[in-house]
């Protein structure tokens, strides 16, 4: 049985349903161990990124700052003095009226002075930012999705608190059948309509195609980003996106069945002409339901085997049955 090819531009265009899920999505915990003192934020809440969301009690956090800065205060104040000393010991010594073994031990004392001096600093950042950490900011813009805490409450450090929800950008991530998947790339066109604004259609754009399937499925995930400044979308709602397909030329699509694959990769099929069978070279693009686009190799009129051309030889003749 024979047929002829039929444009695939009517198939350009196919439908897939999928959930609106957010970018990043984080459960927030405290850095530090504490009893909370204020929680700033509840469900729901919009928030910027470095908007302070909850504060622990930081009694002692400041108490340990301000033993720090006593203590730097005190490495700066012995370090003067040892300079001083130093200073000293070398106008004595051009007048020989100190020892060099003297003069030796004011410079390793000053040193020391300045040696525990790097330390007092170094103390004071450790508490600072230790006090800083009784501060849990927003990572990011968002809005709260849940609270799990309220003042007064003990946290242990790692304990999550709130959860908060990136509301931008927003991706719909779908299941595309086999058949479809080899058809799609980052360039295809689609568009999203969110069930929930019936009309309305968004731009978007594909960021990943993932080519690993889901073997009982037989699909493979395809992520798309939405425009930005789309507020009226909304993690967790569905929404059915449209991919419209291109090709360079305008693509044939043929039953399944008339391909021939070969040990070396190729495929080819049978055409008649003049009642003679020719093997025919071909490529192939997207395997739609309706059959495999053919990209190259192929002219519209071409008749094509589709019943019977695993025993055919390039030449052979041929009786044909029309399909």
């Amino acid at each position: 049985m024979t047929t002829t090819p039929k444009s695939a531009l009517s198939g350009q265009a196919f439908r897939l349903s999928g959930s609106l899920t957010a970018e990043r999505e984080s459960r927030l915990s405290p850095q530090v161990e504490g009893l909370v003192s204020r929680v700033f934020v509840d469900a729901g809440d919009r928030v910027k990124q470095g908007d302070v969301l909850l504060q622990l009690d930081t009694a002692v956090a400041r108490d340990q700052l301000a033993q720090a800065e006593a203590r730097l205060l005190e490495a700066q104040t012995l370090l003067t003095e040892r300079e001083r000393l130093v200073n000293e010991a070398q106008r004595l010594r051009q007048q020989n009226h100190i020892s060099e073994t003297e003069s030796a031990r004011r410079l390793s004392e000053q040193q020391m002075a300045r040696a525990a001096l790097d330390a007092a600093e170094a103390a004071k950042r450790l508490a600072q930012t230790f006090l800083q950490q009784h501060s849990l900011r927003a990572p990011f813009d968002g809005v709260i999705k849940n609270k799990w805490t309220e003042a007064g409450e003990w946290i242990q450090r790692g304990t999550a608190v709130l959860e908060l929800v990136a509301t931008q950008p927003i991706r719909l991530d779908v299941q595309v059948p086999q058949e479809r998947f080899s058809a799609l790339n980052t360039n295809t066109p689609v568009s999203i309509f969110p069930d929930a604004l019936p009309g309305v259609e968004i731009p978007a754009q594909i960021t990943a195609i993932v080519p690993v399937g889901d073997q009982n499925a037989r699909a493979f995930l395809v992520r798309i980003v939405v425009e930005p400044d789309q507020h009226l979308l909304l993690p967790g709602t569905s929404a059915v996106a449209e991919f419209r397909l291109q090709y360079e030329n305008d693509p044939l699509i043929v039953p399944r069945d008339a391909l021939l694959r070969h040990p070396d990769g190729n495929q080819s099929v049978f055409v008649i002409k003049d009642g003679i069978a020719y093997r025919q070279p071909v490529k192939t693009g997207a395997r739609l339901s309706e059959g495999v686009v053919i990209t190259d190799g192929l002219t519209a009129d071409a008749e094509v085997v589709i019943r019977g051309n695993e025993g055919l030889r390039d030449g052979q003749s041929v009786h044909v049955e029309e399909f």
